[in-house]
């Protein structure tokens, strides 16, 4: 019964995250049923606790980013860069779109796919502002699909890949071989599938002669505060070195010296950061904990085992496509700490681990609520007053994910 309980407050907060009834914030219904789990005393307060703790890495690794971008978009660099993209357009519809498209590739590979949604959207949204696009969703929606798109040419582009593999990373030199050819046939596709789906909302005219804008003294330190942070979380990652402390420091270092250089007020740019983030993250480490007590992992485990001893590579087609799809019932984040402990008890072969290492990265692009830079997609958009909803979301993922995650995993497998 009580394991029954767990599951049932975990499948209700899910729902409450991807339906927000009454449109409250994701993160009450995440909060709500870590609460009811120690209320209800199917976990012990300590047991929540430990938890929460499990995720600080994550936390520091979200709060450096986000004090980043907002640092960034007081300063108007996004501004200025949304400038530039619109010059280089010349009035092109379809080459803003993939100038745009490029720049998350670069952002999501070298900043994580969270850095994606929580930097590069309000980028996106003050080009297509300054292009005077009548249509701006075509551009917006390359910040949710891309950023899970190349969210595994590195280590560091999504925070799942540390999840997964733990105190077991992978080196650089092992990484790029194993998967550099799966990260391109899924950045490629999902770029002709989303133009190919856009095709009529590209046809639209966008301003072609913009004034050149200056880029302010607070803008440029900001700027060079993101590529430090881009250059420092490589090293952590070839280092082995967990990435949440050096891009916290990095975030307040950067935000403290646009302060005091620019003259800014630390309030602004402290009540900008999406802090909501934060509790919605440790509610689902609580709600992933309590899972755990029910055995799941020792079942996943096993059913590893004992498929992979029948057949590796249906197997690892197999464990690909259920974590892809299943990710989106529960975000990836915990659905990839799930697979992560899976994987620890049944030391399946390496294609497997990759496969679901795929799975849990790419598999977010069917929903809007798949992952967690999806989310942070979604309360950037809302800053600007936009909106996507969940079925269109679901409708145009479906259509992108799908052959892309069939094609990593033939990649992977055919290597």
């Amino acid at each position: 019964m009580a394991h029954f309980s767990i599951w049932l407050i975990a499948v209700l907060s899910t729902a409450g995250i991807i339906i927000r009834p009454f449109k409250l914030p994701e993160a009450i219904w995440a909060v709500l049923g870590a609460m009811l789990l120690v209320v209800f005393q199917l976990m012990l307060p300590a047991e929540a606790i430990n938890g929460v703790l499990k995720g600080l890495d994550v936390y520091l690794f979200l709060t450096g980013m986000m004090l980043l971008s907002e640092t960034a978009r007081e300063e108007k660099l996004f501004d200025w860069l949304a400038n530039q993209a619109s010059r280089l357009a010349k009035g092109s519809a379809s080459r803003l779109f993939l100038l745009i498209y490029l720049v998350g590739i670069i952002v999501t590979t070298f900043l994580s796919n969270d850095a994606t949604a929580v930097v590069l959207t309000p980028a996106v949204a003050a080009a297509v502002k300054t292009a005077k696009a009548e249509k701006p969703l075509p551009f917006l929606l390359i910040c949710a699909f891309i950023a899970n798109a190349a969210s595994f040419v590195l280590p560091i582009s999504n925070p799942a890949n540390l999840v997964i593999y733990g105190n077991h990373m992978p080196t650089l030199l092992q990484w790029l071989p194993r998967f550099i050819l799966p990260s391109l046939a899924s950045i490629i596709f999902t770029y002709c599938t989303l133009h190919f789906t856009q095709r009529k909302a590209l046809q639209q005219q966008v301003v072609s002669k913009i004034e050149a804008t200056g880029l302010s003294r607070g803008g440029t330190i900001a700027g060079i505060g993101i590529i430090t942070t881009a250059i420092i979380l490589l090293i952590s990652s070839a280092l082995d070195l967990q990435l949440g402390v050096p891009t916290a420091i990095a975030g307040v270092l950067t935000a403290l010296v646009v302060i005091v250089s620019a003259k800014r007020s630390a309030w602004t740019i402290i009540k900008g950061v999406s802090w909501s983030v934060l509790p919605l993250v440790a509610g689902l480490f609580v709600i992933v904990e309590a899972l755990n007590k029910t055995g799941i992992n020792g079942m996943l485990g096993t059913a590893l085992d004992q498929s992979a001893s029948h057949s590796v590579s249906i197997t690892a087609w197999l464990s690909g496509f259920i974590a892809a799809f299943g990710c989106n019932l529960m975000n990836n984040l915990p659905a990839g700490l799930i697979a992560a402990n899976a994987v620890q008890v049944a030391h399946v072969p390496e294609i497997v681990k990759s496969s679901i290492l795929i799975g849990i990265d790419l598999g977010p692009n069917l929903s809007i609520t798949g992952s967690l830079a999806t989310i942070l997609w979604l309360v950037a958009l809302r800053r600007e007053n936009l909106s996507v909803n969940f079925l269109t979301f679901l409708k145009l993922g479906f259509l992108i994910m799908t052959p892309a995650l069939l094609l990593a995993l033939a990649t992977l497998w055919i290597q």
